[in-house]
């Protein structure tokens, strides 16, 4: 990867020096560059600035890739590179950033890493009882790293209560960039705290009022700070960073017993499913009546979805809707 990254980067530096030569550079309009790496990062600074037209803001992960398979093209490159402000992830899927940032062009960005954000709050990977860890090769060479060093889960936007410290970090960089609208950064942070707030109140009287309180998924889990949040249990195949896709028999054992043992009326998958081991786990219960149902991770979002409206809150508040059937 970094071998790549620094191929890219050549090429980046190559096309700015062609670009110099024998042309005037464009003028500026003196515009705050926002870069993001995906939708829920993107709609939390489209709340904040809202009208603001000093914020030119773009959104890298817009083509249906998931964010750990994600590899940035030099566009994204020197996208990144001239930016005012640019925020991530963090955590092992965004390593190619620490090269990126290093050849910079702006050494003055302001660069908001999430998981840096949420300090210890941060939870590593969990493997539950049942679940089937990653068969595949660590990379070469860096196996007693992996070993010793635990491994963080980065969905840190499903949790509510994480977004609103995001929205918080978020109204300070713009804020800094453009002192002029301060005051409407943070009114506006605020109000999209309250929206965030009301579904989270939302979120914990589902489950408080529900009867089942086991989450069950023949599928990648990535849900463990939204389940966390609200003292739900769960079970899965795969942890939510997991590369796998095809799950053992011992796996389908286990799930499809749990389901049985629970008495469970759903069983779980992530948007990019195929469905295979949900309709498998389904299959291998008792009585195979078992509806299936999908909750939204957020992490291969298509600008098609983000054309026809689809937001942060909007497929939070969807996520909720599927929650209060898979707890009945």
């Amino acid at each position: 990867m970094k071998k790549l990254i620094s191929l890219l980067l050549s090429a980046v530096l190559l096309a700015s020096l062609l670009a110099g030569c024998g042309t005037a550079a464009p003028e500026s309009h003196g515009d705050i560059k926002v870069v993001t790496t995906i939708l829920p990062i993107y709609d939390w600074v489209r709340e904040v600035a809202q009208d603001d037209v000093d914020i030119n803001l773009d959104l890298l992960l817009d083509n249906g890739v998931d964010l750990h398979s994600y590899q940035p093209t030099a566009k994204d490159i020197m996208d990144i590179s001239d930016c005012d402000i640019f925020i991530y992830v963090g955590g092992e899927s965004d390593k190619w950033v620490d090269d990126t940032l290093a050849q910079a062009d702006n050494k003055n960005m302001t660069v908001l890493d999430l998981m840096d954000i949420l300090g210890d709050k941060a939870k590593e990977e969990e493997v539950k009882e049942g679940m089937q860890e990653d068969d595949h090769e660590h990379e070469e060479g860096k196996e007693e790293e992996h070993e010793e060093s635990p491994e963080y889960d980065e969905h840190v936007w499903l949790s509510l209560k994480n977004t609103s410290l995001f929205v918080d970090k978020i109204a300070e960089a713009l804020s800094k960039a453009d002192p002029q609208h301060a005051e409407a950064f943070k009114a506006n942070a605020a109000s999209y705290q309250e929206k965030l707030s009301a579904l989270d109140t939302q979120y914990q009287q589902a489950v408080d009022n529900a009867s089942v309180k086991t989450l069950l998924f023949g599928d990648r889990f990535p849900f463990r700070y939204l389940t966390d949040d609200y003292g739900l249990d769960y079970y899965a195949a795969f942890v939510g960073c997991s590369a796998e896709s095809e799950a053992s028999f011992e796996t389908i054992s286990f799930l499809s017993g749990k389901v049985d043992e629970l008495n469970l009326k759903s069983i779980m998958q992530i948007e990019t499913s195929d469905g295979s081991i949900a309709k498998t786990v389904k299959d291998n219960t008792k009585t195979k009546d078992q509806q299936i149902l999908t909750l939204d991770s957020l992490q291969g979002v298509t600008s098609d979805r983000i054309q026809a409206g689809e937001t942060y809150l909007s497929v939070m508040e969807s996520n909720l809707t599927v929650l209060k059937q898979a707890l009945k």
